[in-house]
């Protein structure tokens, strides 16, 4: 029977059927695996099924190059935490989860963008606090959604969802970039050239892309500087495609009206400045944080596994 490792406690369906087919040791830290456990976990199993924050990363595999593991069988849509060059390099496939996580994803992006335009973590601190005496009418007026323009940065799977809850749920107008040309955006969207486009057009943005070297900083002082003064910033996609430095900033100059974020640029540390920040929604990457839905991502990370296993084609491997 296959030896396999799983980095993090997954629901209990995801264990019992794991181990109905393989010999699984379960990783008891909720902490990402350090680099000499990655490693350890290469030589040590027939395969590994990782999840955000472990840390395959070149030097991992140049200290193992030729691994027992052959699939890193990653929990989760986002990967930026393998190397997959260098697994790749080493004999060792990487398959992800997507389609899983799209609903929850988009869902935890609209809730984002409401808390935000409407300053809802504000207005719940203001009444745990008993500082709250009453309602009047000019008491924390925000920004009403209904017929604004969206813009999304990143048209795939999660990027199309939250446009299309925008649009249909609130009448939004949505543009978009992306690295390719989209030639169904399944919506009346336009598609717009630049990132500073979508900045200088859109009332809320919400960012969609990808992690990794690609992306990283992708957003920065020169978009915030160019987004409306009543702009929503929402981030749902990696923390360190923004520079956070530069988020809080404009944030501090009140440059932007609010942002939304669900992940950090160094998470799980968060800097004392954003914490600080009324005009900052902060939630603890609770994307995919229901029980169905990490259900699913791990009977599809198992569905790799077995396939890989059997010798099949894997479901889902990253390209």
């Amino acid at each position: 029977m296959p030896e396999v490792l799983i980095t993090r406690v997954l629901p209990e369906p995801v264990l019992a059927a794991a181990r109905a087919r393989f010999d699984v040791t379960v990783r008891e830290s909720t902490a990402p695996m350090t680099e000499d456990e990655c490693a350890a976990a290469l030589s040590g199993y027939d395969a590994v099924l990782p999840t955000l924050g472990d840390a395959f990363r070149a030097p991992v595999f140049a200290r193992v190059p030729a691994p027992r593991a052959r699939l890193l069988a990653n929990f989760g849509v986002g990967y930026n935490h393998i190397d997959v060059a260098a697994a790749r390099a080493a004999g060792v496939a990487v398959t992800n989860t997507p389609g899983a996580v799209t609903d929850a994803t988009a869902d935890i992006a609209l809730t984002l963008i409401l808390m935000a335009a409407r300053r809802a973590g504000e207005g719940e601190r203001l009444v745990r606090s008993g500082r709250w005496q009453g309602w009047h009418p000019t008491q924390m007026l925000g920004l009403h959604v209904t017929g604004k323009t969206l813009g999304v940065i990143g048209y795939g799977r999660i990027g199309r969802a939250i446009a299309h809850r925008c649009h249909h749920g609130f009448g939004m107008r949505v543009i978009f970039h992306n690295r390719s040309r989209v030639p169904d955006p399944g919506l009346p969207a336009g598609q717009v050239d630049s990132l500073e486009d979508v900045a200088r057009q859109a009332d809320i943005v919400a960012v969609a892309v990808p992690g990794g070297a690609a992306t990283h900083h992708l957003i920065g002082a020169g978009f915030f500087a160019a987004m409306r003064p009543h702009g929503i910033f929402v981030n749902i996609s990696r923390g360190d495609v923004v520079d956070e430095a530069a988020l809080i900033a404009a944030l501090q100059a009140r440059r932007i009206a609010a942002a939304g974020l669900d992940v950090y640029e160094f998470e799980p540390q968060v800097p004392a400045a954003l914490v600080a920040l009324e005009n900052a929604v902060l939630l603890p990457h609770l994307g995919t944080a229901a029980l169905e839905v990490r259900t699913a991502m791990g009977m599809m990370a198992l569905e790799n596994l077995i396939a890989h296993f059997e010798g099949r084609a894997l479901p889902n491997p990253v390209v």
